[in-house]
């Protein structure tokens, strides 16, 4: 019973997280399913969102404004990405990986804005400002309680998101991660067409960032470390499970949010089991293994081959 109280004690702020998250693993959905590009950026990008927000919320600015703000930063950070592989030839992996390298530093930079030397960290109370979600109200029953506003904001990206895919740039973009030589076979430019992708997803990406350093109070120039594994764990968990029932565009964005949510509720489970946080980043691995097999396992072992059509001739 003390197992039980605990979990459901900690199921509220297990999905609020997962929430936050699930914006991010949006964004790495759109680069890795939808461009199908590997982009590493992600692990500096979450962090310069969290570190905009923060910063400029400090500096007096309004809450609504600072987290557009970290969304610009986070698309500036793709635009970067976007140019290091488009114009300069670099493998995407690479320069993503060379964009969070150099992101590190620029997060130093802003969280020590003013003070003239780079800081690890700072810290944002909601009682000094109006955040938008905080992680003390998670389990009221309220209009404080950020899951309903997060939830808000997760339904009017999806909407966002299925709109601008539907329309005529976003069909070329989709046709790009689809097949880039028959995209430019169309009179796609395709290059123009991964930097714009590349740009919304650590839009997002950022946006969840700021979001999240508002939910824990705090940005830190190393909160960002594993995000990619946590987003890519939600989109994996999100197709195996729904990848059968969820068929429309809007839907499989919703079931990568999902992906999140149950995510951080299989952490939570497992850490009441006893788990130490010190295993988290194996945990979460080992997840993202065990999600990424399955489809194999099921095809290899658990599906019938066809026999063939016809006699011999």
């Amino acid at each position: 019973m003390e197992f039980l109280g605990s979990l459901l004690n900690s199921m509220p702020g297990a999905v609020a997280q997962g929430v936050i998250w699930g914006i991010m693993a949006i964004g790495v959905y759109i680069t890795y399913r939808i461009l199908d590009v590997a982009d590493l950026t992600v692990d500096g990008s979450l962090a310069t969102g969290g570190a905009v927000c923060v910063m400029l919320m400090r500096a007096g600015c309004n809450t609504w404004v600072a987290v557009l703000c970290a969304f610009a930063a986070g698309m500036l950070a793709g635009l970067v990405t976007g140019l290091f592989h488009t114009a300069c030839g670099i493998p995407a992996i690479l320069a993503g990986i060379l964009t969070q390298l150099a992101l590190y530093s620029v997060n130093l930079r802003i969280l020590g804005a003013g003070t003239g030397m780079g800081k690890a960290n700072q810290a944002i109370s909601v009682d000094k400002y109006q955040l938008l979600v905080s992680q003390r109200y998670v389990r009221e029953a309220s209009l404080a309680n950020p899951l309903l506003l997060l939830l808000i904001i997760t339904t009017v990206l999806i909407a966002v998101l299925y709109w601008f895919f539907g329309t005529e740039l976003g069909c070329s973009l989709r046709a790009t991660g689809a097949n880039q030589n028959m995209a430019r076979a169309q009179g796609i430019n395709t290059n123009f067409n991964i930097v714009l992708g590349l740009m919304v997803s650590n839009g997002l990406v950022a946006l969840s960032g700021a979001l999240l350093a508002q939910y824990q109070g705090a940005a830190d120039v190393s909160g960002g470390r594993g995000a990619i594994v946590i987003g890519l764990a939600a989109v994996i968990i999100g197709e195996v499970i729904f990848g059968k029932l969820f068929r429309n565009f809007a839907l499989k964005l919703l079931a990568v949010s999902i992906g999140a949510i149950l995510y951080y509720i299989v952490i939570q489970v497992v850490l009441r089991l006893g788990l130490s946080t010190d295993d988290l980043k194996l945990l979460t691995a080992l997840v993202v293994a065990l999600f990424l097999a399955l489809p194999y396992w099921k095809g290899r072992y658990f599906t019938k081959p066809k026999a063939a059509k016809g006699g011999a001739v």
